[in-house]
């Protein structure tokens, strides 16, 4: 028998296999196709403090090995989710979840970050600095140290619960970013985000995503994601939860041998609802196969 627990923040997880946050909606819609108490945990919905209708569309664009998204964080707003979303939630899935907090100012993620604190179905809270600084003519919040160890720190003040922070990958420097997180408090890092893409209509000659750029995600990333895992687990003393391009179990292990503790993942729920029951499935006979006994044991084995 292999063991397949891993232990993620306080969080003692079956497997360490999670959906993304933006490709699992609230999660209770994926019940009705599966048990998703098989889970390790959830990432569930990007929730801003107010609700968000999402870009303009089109917003959505097929590439080859992956997907262009500019969905824009759309969700319903922390109150909702809080009253009517969670509870559903609740009704199906019996573990705790990582509420994944969005901003466009410091306080806004503070305030966001507070309320879902206080909720005891969420056991880690993941704080996505790839929002856009509304205050800073629009860049993100994550593409600079100092920004990422505001809202880190912010948000440190008014939880008592593990933070990650969730990293874009649309930077020089990603181990920069990392260690101002480290620094500021995180608890663990979360990464990677989407890459930044776009496509064009040759019919029209324009790009086909209303915003024109957005979220590239899908298997082309993966080598991208393990490189980023790589070099930030050499940088700090803090787990990591790899994401970009998973979609088997064997990529579970590669990003492992990486250096993450748990992974998630996202694109591949949108092309099979599935994807992650099954890669949960595949699990053992990988290890087996591979004469890993335990996913503890692997954890930056690569290095």
């Amino acid at each position: 028998m292999v063991n397949t627990k891993v232990n993620l923040l306080g969080l003692e997880l079956d497997n360490p296999v999670i959906p993304a946050s933006g490709t699992f909606g609230f999660g209770y819609e994926y019940a009705e196709l599966y048990d998703i108490n098989c889970l390790g945990s959830i990432s569930f919905k990007g929730t801003t403090l107010e609700s968000r209708f999402g870009n303009p569309t089109p917003r959505i664009a097929e590439c080859t090995m992956g997907m262009i998204n500019s969905v824009g964080l759309q969700n319903p707003g922390v109150e909702k989710v809080i009253s009517q979303e969670l509870p559903k939630l609740r009704a199906v899935y019996n573990k705790k979840v990582i509420a994944n907090v969005g901003g466009f100012a410091v306080e806004e993620y503070q305030k966001c970050a507070s309320l879902l604190d206080k909720e005891d179905q969420v056991g880690i809270l993941e704080i996505n600095i790839s929002c856009p600084n509304l205050h800073a003519g629009g860049k993100n919040f994550g593409v600079t140290a100092d920004g990422a160890f505001k809202v880190i720190e912010a948000v440190k003040k008014v939880t008592t619960k593990p933070v990650l922070a969730k990293l874009t990958p649309n930077v020089t420097d990603i181990t920069e970013i990392a260690l101002a997180c480290e620094e500021a408090g995180a608890d663990g890092i979360s990464m990677i985000n989407t890459l930044l893409g776009m496509r064009i209509d040759l019919k029209t000659k324009k790009p086909v995503i209303a915003n024109k750029m957005g979220g590239f995600s899908g298997p082309a990333i993966l080598p991208v994601a393990l490189r980023a895992v790589y070099q930030v687990y050499e940088k700090v003393n803090i787990p990591i939860v790899g994401m970009g391009g998973i979609s088997s179990a064997k990529d579970v292990i590669e990003m492992m041998l990486a250096g993450a503790t748990a992974v998630q993942v996202g694109a591949a729920n949108l092309v099979n609802p599935y994807a992650c029951r099954d890669i949960i499935n595949d699990l053992p006979a990988v290890m087996e196969k591979y004469n890993i006994s335990d996913l503890h044991e692997i954890i930056g084995g690569a290095h």
